[in-house]
């Protein structure tokens, strides 16, 4: 049994009327199979997702609000990080479809092709494909995903450092072949939203996100399911061009391609195709890039985006270090005595100490909107690196610092704060002080202010677990010797002094670092 379909061939700018073959049973069996497993996979399974599609404010857009309606993956079964290395959801999913296909064959017996529907199926493909890798890819053309290291990572021993950790820093001090990994993979994304592209694109999908697969199994990266993702979106996309390029490049046959494509004839039907595809492309490529570039500048999502004190910035040597009046000579072994302290261009303290502290192993990602959370500086750092993030109040020069290290959890995906009892509000930080410290919501330019980052910082401090805490006065006159006094977590009291370093290092500075300090 045939039946008659529109076919396009080059030569031809009309559909001429032609008669598709009989698919074979096994093929008509594995399409089922494909429909099903790869219209589940291309739906959210989390309600959050769709909460975030419908609360998002249209008048001010974060970059964060269309990202995530780009990045999902299935979500149906809680825990499935955790089996076969994250993959067990899919064999889930394709166990279902292999029964669902087994229903719709009793249904549709007499079926012998599925052209028409097999086009859609690569349209769904091609736009989840096609907005998932944009998505992805402007968090490396513009780079943020993977950031230039701060001074307490450039001062950290190369043994204390996690696999993870050591490649995206590797990636981080060459931010050119990061944008050009994003060039790539936005890309690839552009193309799979034209029919005439969508082999390339696949190609370039199916070997970019491959390569990204392999490297974060050999680095314990952590975001292997998600593009593995990508890599079975794009293998699905070549495949159906797979026999032609099998004759052509192997045989050294003679290959003309016939693709079906639907003919829209009447205006309504132009319009709403050219309408829903220019709208795709001027969110996820016009809107995206413009947001994105706006949290490259002034909002980096995995760096503090508020300036540190200025004449404080820089690796500073101990010179003198009492606890309790106690004064404590320089010792590699001791473990109360700070050996070496950083002051980043942002709201960070960090120092060494000679105790071990616990290891996050996330990737420092996620979507928190308060510098406190942002934990790229200390996720995947061992070797006793304390990181503090500090609200400074510059007219009594008073430093107010909470520990960043809280604990978390490791998923496949964002690092996530574990559930913990949140902080009492006992207002630790006096009321003049906070009024001198100043809302930390309105210290970043205002061009880049969202509704997201205001509603996301006051959640973020509701549910803010209990951190440790210090109090320290500083005082410098041009920022080579600072004297530091104050209470640390055990309410010990504390003096010492600090001498600048001034480090040179052989790396060459980042000439493309994200934020404005």
């Amino acid at each position: 049994m045939q039946t008659n379909t529109d076919i396009r061939t080059p030569e031809l700018s009309k559909p001429v009327l032609s008669t598709a073959k009989a698919w074979k049973p096994y093929q008509l069996f594995l399409f089922r199979v494909a429909f099903i497993f790869f219209i589940i996979m291309s739906i959210p399974g989390s309600l959050n997702w769709y909460k975030g599609l419908f609360g998002i404010d249209w008048t001010s857009v974060h970059y964060r609000d269309l990202y995530d309606i780009a990045r999902f993956q299935p979500s149906f079964l809680k825990g499935s990080a955790r089996i076969l290395y994250g993959y067990g959801e899919w064999l889930v999913i394709l166990g279902i479809s292999a029964i669902g296909a087994a229903i719709w064959y009793f249904f549709d017996k007499e079926r012998k092709e599925y052209t028409k529907l097999n086009y859609w199926l690569r349209v769904i493909v091609r736009y989840r494909a096609g907005i998932g890798i944009i998505g992805f890819g402007f968090t490396k053309l513009l780079p943020v995903q993977m950031p230039y290291p701060s001074i307490g990572l450039l001062n950290t021993d190369f043994g204390d450092l996690t696999l993870q950790k050591i490649y995206w820093l590797s990636i981080g001090i060459v931010p050119l072949y990061q944008v050009f990994a994003g060039v790539v993979e936005v890309t690839a994304g552009l193309m799979l939203f034209f029919r005439k592209t969508t082999l390339l694109g696949a190609v370039l999908l199916f070997g970019a996100l491959g390569d990204i697969v392999y490297v974060n199994f050999a680095y314990d990266g952590g975001v292997h399911v998600y593009s593995s993702y990508f890599v079975l979106y794009g293998a699905f996309l070549i495949l159906y061009d797979l026999p032609k390029l099998y004759n052509l490049l192997i045989l050294e046959r003679v290959t003309v391609p016939a693709n079906y494509y639907p003919s829209f004839r009447l205006p309504w039907q132009k319009y709403l195709r050219i309408g829903l595809k220019t709208l795709t492309i001027a969110i996820f490529l016009g809107l995206l890039f413009y947001v994105q570039l706006l949290n490259f500048l002034y909002d980096p999502y995995k760096q503090p985006a508020i300036s540190g004190v200025k004449e404080l910035r820089g690796l500073y040597h101990v010179a003198e270090f009492r606890i309790n009046d106690q004064l404590l000579p320089e010792s590699p072994n001791d473990s109360l005595r700070w050996q070496e302290v950083s002051f980043e261009k942002w709201s960070t303290l960090t120092y060494k100490v000679n105790k071990p502290v616990k290891l996050d192993l996330s990737n420092g990602g996620g979507s928190p909107m308060r510098d406190i959370n942002r934990t790229f500086e200390l996720t995947g750092v061992g070797g006793g690196r304390r990181v503090f993030y500090y609200e400074a109040d510059t007219k009594n020069h008073t430093l107010y610092l909470q520990d960043k290290n809280v604990p978390r959890s490791r998923e496949d995906g964002p690092a996530k704060v574990k559930k913990a009892k949140p902080a009492v509000q006992d207002q630790w930080i006096p009321k003049e002080a906070l009024a001198n410290i100043g809302d930390e919501n309105l210290k970043i330019e205002p061009i880049a202010l969202t509704a997201r980052r205001t509603r996301g910082i006051q959640a973020e401090k509701e549910r803010d677990p209990k951190r440790k805490r210090m109090i320290l006065r500083y005082s410098t006159s041009d920022g080579s010797r600072v004297i530091l006094e104050g209470t640390d977590e055990n309410n010990n009291s504390l003096h010492m002094v600090l001498n600048r370093i001034d480090r040179k290092y052989a790396l060459s500075d980042g000439k493309l670092e994200a934020g404005k300090y």
